[in-house]
């Protein structure tokens, strides 16, 4: 089990975090930070599931919920405003290794691959990995640019109920076969030059976003089963 760091490069981050210039860490350890973006609409079990669980076997320090203004992916309709979203993020999360941010607002990203980017600027001292479930690595060919999401940082994708075929037979797993690391070296992928990403065949949690909204409606209202993390 990998030793907690000194908090002084916490202190940074907590001082500074889009709130002034980025953190100077000098020569304190470099953070292993995982990143884990979406709605969060609203956020659940699965998510904190799938970061608790990137904390073991990644080996982390943190990882960041970055709550998305608006999936470009998703339609507006049904979509929670912004603050309640962030909030129920901040009372789920209950662990000071998950910070719950809203940088993609505050710098107006609506591309993960764009958030990406600014990340690596505005930390280049931090050590990054994205976190995703197979859900997203099967439509990932979707999304803006992902190729050079792959390019930039790690990828660690978790086991989703449904998805895990779909996933590891799409278009990326495919094209990065090659670049693949097993489960048993996980805990280095964060140190790994990009392109590099690993699935990791975690035991299943079945929280939706989409079924916990479904089971709020009126009763008389279409019930949908499809389970995305996002």
């Amino acid at each position: 089990m990998t030793a907690e760091p000194p908090r002084d490069w916490r202190s940074h981050l907590d001082a500074r975090l889009l709130h002034g210039p980025r953190p100077r860490l000098g020569r304190l350890p470099r953070p292993r930070i995982g990143i884990l973006g979406g709605s969060f609409n609203p956020a659940h079990g699965g998510h904190l599931h799938v970061s608790r669980e990137a904390l073991k076997r990644l080996g982390l320090d943190e990882v960041w919920w970055l709550v998305a203004p608006q999936n470009p992916l998703k339609p507006v309709r049904g979509m929670a405003p912004f603050e309640e979203r962030l909030a129920g993020a901040n009372r789920l999360a209950g662990d000071p290794r998950i910070r719950v941010l809203d940088l993609e607002r505050r710098l107006g990203m609506r591309y993960t691959v764009d958030t990406v980017a600014a990340l690596r600027r505005l930390f280049p001292k931090i050590r990054f990995v994205w976190l995703m479930g197979a859900d997203n690595l099967a439509q990932i060919r979707h999304w803006q640019r992902w190729t050079r999401i792959f390019a930039a940082l790690p990828i660690a994708v978790f086991a989703r109920p449904t998805y895990c075929f779909k996933g590891l037979a799409g278009l990326a797993a495919k094209r990065y076969t090659r670049r693949r690391v097993g489960p048993h070296a996980a805990r280095g992928l964060v140190d790994a030059e990009p392109p590099a990403w690993t699935f990791l065949p975690v035991k299943l949690d079945v929280s939706s976003a989409t079924e916990i909204r479904s089971n709020a409606r009126p009763q008389g209202k279409a019930r949908g089963r499809r389970s995305n993390m996002r």
